[in-house]
């Protein structure tokens, strides 16, 4: 049962009966108590019309009795003297109690024990005179007792001198048999409807719920059976709605997607890996062989640059799986012309003199990683010593919010078509070219990967000198960007 209750289901069904249910106790407590103040506002009004036309008729002279008072089963009437004294009642009237409010004080009338006048309403009455009926209208409830049954009436008292000079009070009853009846109804009706709606509101919730939540079971039973078959070719059955759950199924699918792809790219990574592995360990695990049987022949030369190729390798490995895991070196800033001047002119060993344009007039600063910056210009002057003929240029400018760093050849460019995919891991365009001089085919995809992580982008085009340039952008310095408030338009 606590399961069922953590299902969405039952906690929107539960939570739509609740709101619902308060609504309805709320709107049903407002209505009762409306109902009840306009019925108690007619028998107020009934109650002072009797009362104030005995009254009337006491004001004129009329004797006690003489007064023409309504039936007691209809509307009991008491006159009372100042000493709470009834003088006069209407027929088959046998006795009042009435609680009467008059400038939030009580009155209490009893027929057969008379008590003692309030002071603030002798007062009153000492400020009317002879034939003088007051203003002011008390209105309580009480019952009555008429033919010898006892019912709750409403009352209304009104006070009266007579010509002799005599305070009276008039107390005129009207039945709240027709409140009661009204509002015991209305009360019934909604006690037995009121169960029967959050019933129907709770079915509806559920059915209702369930059907929307529906294609959410399908995603989930899809998404389980991914997990144990391990097929990630797979993809959850998208709703032909566009709601929310749509939406969900096709960020899941697009999710699934992604994660296929992630995993085929690290088998790939894995399988061209060990790849390239193997051809240097096979030379150099031949070469210790030999060198084993018949030391003379031990090629010294060749095993160390068998394990220089396979340190570099394992070198390019580990960026590659740290780049891949997100990893990115606390960023300093650079002065991009310098940085470039200075790993130029490291390069003892190159076969081509690279040459260097950076200006230092504007200052081009980007934050970075120092030593994966390196790497990536390491790799691109790499590349381009391999393939260009006479010369390699190096270039620094500023492009907008851009630093933009050129590595261009005269070798034979890269085709148009092969321009992404020479960034991809192991690639070679050159099938000809040996693996000595090629490398594994991870420079190029190692730099775009820097860059990326560093917010900017690599690319390869036409050099004007015919071969490749690729270019390098990266975001400048926050503090290096033109103020474009203080620029002119």
């Amino acid at each position: 049962m606590r399961r069922r209750m953590r299902s969405v289901r039952a906690r929107a069904t539960l939570a739509a009966t609740l709101v619902v249910a308060v609504a309805l106790v709320a709107a049903g407590a407002a209505v009762l108590l409306a109902l009840r103040g306009s019925l108690i506002g007619q028998a107020d009004a009934e109650a002072d019309s009797v009362a104030r036309n005995a009254a009337s008729a006491l004001s004129n002279g009329l004797a006690y009795n003489d007064l023409d008072l309504p039936d007691g089963d209809e509307n009991p009437v008491e006159v009372l003297d100042r000493k709470g004294k009834a003088v006069a009642s209407g027929e088959d009237v046998e006795g009042m109690s009435v609680t009467a409010r008059a400038s939030d004080r009580l009155n209490s009338v009893a027929n057969d024990d008379a008590g003692d006048t309030d002071e603030g309403v002798a007062d009153e009455e000492d400020a009317l005179g002879p034939g003088d009926i007051a203003d002011e209208t008390w209105y309580g409830e009480g019952t009555a007792t008429v033919e010898g049954e006892t019912d709750d009436y409403r009352f209304a008292g009104v006070d009266v001198v007579t010509k002799g000079g005599v305070p009276l009070t008039v107390y005129a009853g009207a039945p709240l048999s027709a409140e009661q009846g009204a509002v015991g109804t209305a009360l019934t009706a909604m006690l037995i409807g009121l169960p029967l709606l959050l019933v129907t509101v709770s079915g509806v919730t559920y059915v209702v719920t369930r059907r929307a939540l529906r294609p959410v079971e399908g995603i989930r039973a899809e998404m389980a059976a991914i997990t144990a078959s391990e097929d990630l070719s797979r993809r959850v059955p998208e709703p032909a709605t566009h709601d929310e759950v749509a939406r969900l199924a096709r960020t899941t699918n697009e999710t699934l997607a992604a994660l296929e792809a992630s995993v085929e790219r690290q088998r790939a990574f894995v399988a061209d890996a060990s790849h390239e592995l193997r051809s240097p360990i096979a030379s150099l695990r031949t070469q210790l062989e030999v060198g084993a049987a018949h030391p003379e022949l031990l090629d010294v030369d060749g095993a160390v640059e068998d394990t220089v190729r396979l340190q570099r390798l394992a070198a390019d490995l580990l960026l590659l799986a740290r780049l891949d895991a997100g990893e990115r070196s606390a960023d300093a800033r650079l002065d991009l012309a310098a940085f470039v001047r200075e790993e130029a002119g490291q390069r003892v060993g190159d076969r081509v003199q690279v040459s260097v344009d950076a200006d230092d007039a504007d200052a081009v600063e980007v934050s970075g990683s120092r030593g994966q910056l390196t790497r990536v210009l390491g790799n691109l002057l790499d590349n381009a010593q391999r393939h260009t003929r006479t010369s390699v240029a190096l270039t620094v400018r500023r492009s907008g919010q851009w630093a933009v760093v050129g590595v261009a050849d005269d070798g034979a460019g890269v085709p148009a078509a092969e321009r992404e995919r020479v960034f991809e891991r192991f690639v070679r365009l050159d099938e000809a070219r040996t693996r000595d001089d090629g490398g594994a085919g991870l420079g190029l995809a190692i730099a775009r990967d820097v860059a990326v992580r560093h917010g900017g982008s690599l690319t390869v085009r036409d050099a004007p000198t015919g071969g490749a340039l690729f270019e390098l952008r990266l975001p400048l310095a926050q503090s290096a960007r033109p103020d474009r408030s203080t620029q002119p338009v």
